[in-house]
């Protein structure tokens, strides 16, 4: 007959074994997953000042990082939804998906990015509020009619980003919360919408006064 103590002795082993590789696998993905998460948002940034060698780059390696996250969690699921992978995921979405919109660019797909569907449309949500920095920097270096121009096209991204994730009707626990993202996007949406308009209506009117003034005898 087998003694207590043995059992006991070589259940504990066992346990610590597969802790400590629950452990190992969670410090790699967390590691990865920040510099993932780093590297999207200088990607990010580096669009917005149209670096685009260097955005690439960056989301390029964001890529690597959050594979090895991945790879490193494949194995351990009550890990990989803790949800920094996740966030990840969304953050690594966001920098393509902007880079996509700003270049116009096709629009990179959930398999293609190797992400899941909620962080995709998490990500896409958020690339779409990006796109209000893009069009104010535009409208900041100068109005004329193709500023006009890519400013109401980027507009009109973000409104499309938006009426397509009011469709998507499903639990905050099955999208990852995206209700949330959505509504923080449609104030994004309003706001910017407000301020192209007026952009646009005083260009009309300085280009009028102009106009008249140039016209006077």
């Amino acid at each position: 007959m087998v003694k207590r103590s043995v059992e006991l002795a070589e259940a504990g082993e066992w346990a610590r074994s597969v802790l400590e590789g629950k452990h190992s696998a969670r410090e790699v993905g967390l590691a990865a997953c920040r510099k993932t998460i780093q590297h999207c948002a200088a990607s990010i940034r580096a669009v917005h000042r149209e670096e685009w060698d260097r955005a690439t780059d960056l989301a390029d390696a964001a890529q690597a990082h959050l594979q090895r996250a991945q790879e490193a969690l494949a194995s351990h699921p009550d890990i990989r939804y803790a949800g920094f992978l996740h966030d990840a995921a969304k953050e690594y979405a966001e920098a393509r998906i902007t880079m996509a919109f700003v270049r116009g660019e096709p629009l990179p797909l959930a398999a293609g990015l190797g992400v899941e569907v909620q962080a995709y449309l998490n990500g896409l949500a958020e690339a779409a509020s990006e796109l209000r920095r893009y069009i104010l920097d535009l409208l900041r270096r100068g109005r004329s009619d193709e500023t006009a121009a890519r400013s109401e096209e980027l507009l009109g991204a973000m409104d499309e980003v938006y009426s397509l994730l009011v469709t998507v009707d499903f639990p905050d626990a099955v999208t990852g919360g995206l209700r949330r993202t959505t509504d923080a996007l449609r104030a994004v949406l309003e706001r910017t919408r407000g301020d192209l308009t007026l952009s646009l209506v005083q260009t009309r009117l300085l280009d009028e006064i102009r106009q008249n003034r140039t016209s006077d005898p």
